[in-house]
């Protein structure tokens, strides 16, 4: 006997209104816009099409049919390895940074090339940058201190045309250093945003794969497989996402004039409170906390601004206002 079938929502409600993966994955679709994907889609023990999230080269499929069908993407390739970032969520963090941006301009989003976006770890996979500019049309800058990230990251922008020229790659030459090296005298960014290393050591990022993996299998699993991959830079720093955070903030206090809102991800909430009170004895004018939702897992990023209100509308004023009136 079949174990009953289960009933799902028609939308994943919890996402961003405007996430494009919302619904339920479309396999068809989804096939028919990379047929390399249908070799992994099966029907499990509820009658649903889907894939094995466990298998890594599942899992890139699925990511390659997301971006041709979604993004229209014709190349995207990562290295063996390097981490093969689950979209929606990081579909996520781009709206709702882009209703941050809304927020200082009567509501309405900006957008075109007039925005300028730095992405700070932006790693092989250049995701953020592909759906922001996607989306929105903005221009990017991503940082990394990885070599072979970076070259993968340039391959992809160089390698679809939707991209050329609208997405630049900068190499972070100072371990270490987050905004420093990559801010140049001359940028000026709109918005600034970072998932930064989970974990505190590669101890704890493994036993972290161990945990999802078997949440994954319903059954405990003990040898380590990266179905979404990732190097050691990617997931783990000394400190984990807190001193990451930390450094980070620092380092923003020298940039306050070039930078309308500085963003991260923070995983952990219970960081926030250290974050909060940097925040506050580093001179942050205004600090937001964004709060997302993907099925039962609950994540954030933090914004903050040097600039007080006075000062973010000039910024939007002469930024964004005067150049849409120019184009």
């Amino acid at each position: 006997m079949l174990p009953k079938k289960k009933i799902h929502a028609v939308e994943k409600s919890a996402l961003h209104p405007r996430n494009q993966h919302r619904k339920r994955y479309d396999f068809k679709m989804l096939t028919q816009a990379y047929p390399t994907l249908a070799k992994f889609v099966r029907t499990n023990e509820f009658q649903d099409q889907s894939i094995d999230f466990a298998n890594p080269e599942a899992v890139l499929a699925l990511n390659k049919a997301l971006l041709k069908a979604y993004y229209h993407i014709q190349y995207w390739e990562i290295p063996k390895g390097y981490l093969c970032p689950p979209i929606p969520g990081r579909a996520d963090y781009i709206h709702y940074a882009a209703d941050l941006l809304a927020s200082c301009n009567q509501g309405s989003i900006p957008r075109g090339a007039i925005v300028n976006c730095l992405d700070v770890g932006v790693g092989a996979n250049c995701i953020y940058p592909i759906v922001g500019h996607q989306s929105y049309a903005w221009h990017f800058v991503g940082a990394d201190v990885d070599s072979l990230a970076i070259q993968s990251a340039k391959d992809i922008v160089q390698r679809n045309s939707a991209l050329n020229g609208n997405i630049e790659i900068r190499k972070q030459i100072k371990a270490g250093d987050i905004f420093r090296n990559i801010i140049q005298a001359n940028d000026y960014f709109d918005l600034t945003i970072c998932n930064p290393p989970f974990h505190r050591s590669q101890q704890e990022a493994e036993a972290g794969t161990l945990r999802k993996q078997s949440n994954l299998k319903g059954k405990k699993v003990s040898k380590v497989t990266l179905n979404f991959g990732g190097q050691s830079k990617e997931l783990w720093c000394d400190g984990g996402e807190e001193r990451f955070v930390q450094t980070m903030i620092k380092q923003s206090k020298d940039y306050a004039k070039q930078c309308l809102w500085f963003t991260s991800l923070v995983a952990k909430s219970i960081h926030l409170k250290s974050i909060y009170v940097q925040l506050k004895d580093i001179g942050a004018e205004e600090v937001r906390t964004i709060t997302m939702h993907q099925g039962n897992k609950t994540s954030r990023f933090v914004a903050w601004t040097f600039l007080p209100a006075a000062q973010q509308k000039q910024w939007t004023e002469s930024r964004w206002i005067k150049n849409q009136k120019k184009s």
